[in-house]
């Protein structure tokens, strides 16, 4: 099945910071969410079936979440990790 990874890069209310990331952990659709130092407050790493899900989870869900200011989500045109980079080049070791 192919899936739809997007991150979310996540602006936050100052009186938010403390209380955002566990939100965002137990938004349905989010796989990860990290607190971050920079620009933003919050990347959320979002994995649903398809582009539909992807817009209720960033505008329907992670946007109406309280004291979240703004979002700048990027949605991923291919997705690898170490482990599937592992897997492409093994050799049936």
């Amino acid at each position: 099945m192919t899936m739809t990874h997007a991150v979310v890069l996540i602006e936050a209310e100052r009186d938010a910071l403390s209380t955002l990331g566990s939100a965002l952990a137990e938004t349905d659709g989010v796989a990860e969410a990290y607190s971050v130092t920079g620009e933003w407050d919050f990347v959320a790493i979002v994995r649903v079936p398809d582009h539909e899900q992807l817009a209720d989870v960033v505008t329907g869900e992670i946007g109406a979440l309280p004291g979240v200011a703004r979002t700048q989500t990027m949605v991923a045109f291919a997705a690898y990790s170490r482990h599937d980079l592992e897997a492409m080049f093994s050799i049936g070791e």
